[in-house]
């Protein structure tokens, strides 16, 4: 079985984004070209750090080329994810590399690894670095201007859930939460 590849060059629409209500949220990345539209899911972890990851480099970036970042043209993207959503797969790894020649962004985003695999790997390395070659990959080409407005969104995006303990960090339900730095106090938001 060959590898499945979900490849988007310069993509009308690639955005982060959820389905649900914060604190049960599902989110996803999606790209959409022409006709084609490919989501997948991820952890609110992922999305924030592949956009804190693509600051730092289009920073680095410019840094190096002695010029000034590019920021995204137009309006933000608000609107919601296209319909309908279908996960084609759950991401693990993500990989982000600059094409100098091309002056592009590349994401790459590589199916979770299961448990069978992750097995299979202690036992024979080789064995399963040909079967991760079966895996799917969901790769997006964005143009530096591209690449902002998804950070800028996704920040945005993340930022929308719930509000953060300002003792522990963690994230506060509407009918607060039991916080280890209070000795098991219940915090609730301050009214």
């Amino acid at each position: 079985m060959a590898r499945v590849v979900h490849s988007y060059d310069d993509p009308e629409r690639f955005v982060a984004g959820t389905v649900g209500e914060p604190g049960a949220r599902t989110f996803f990345l999606q790209a959409r070209a022409g006709v084609r539209l490919t989501s997948v899911a991820c952890e609110k972890e992922q999305v924030m750090a592949l956009a804190e990851r693509l600051d730092v480099m289009l920073d680095e970036v410019a840094r190096r080329f002695e010029r000034e970042p590019l920021a995204p043209t137009g309006p933000d993207d608000t609107d919601p994810l296209e319909q309908p959503i279908e996960e084609e797969f759950r991401a693990g790894t993500m990989t982000l590399a600059w094409e100098a020649d091309a002056e592009r962004v590349v994401i790459e985003v590589f199916a979770v690894v299961t448990s069978e695999q992750a097995e299979l790997e202690e036992e024979d390395p080789v064995a399963a670095a040909l079967e991760s070659e079966d895996g799917e990959v969901f790769v997006v080409r964005l143009s530096e201007q591209q690449a902002r407005a998804f950070a800028r969104r996704a920040v945005a995006l993340v930022a929308s859930g719930r509000p953060s303990c300002p003792f522990c960090g963690r994230p506060i339900d509407p009918e607060g939460h039991i916080c280890p730095r209070a000795n098991g106090y219940r915090r609730h938001l301050p009214e």
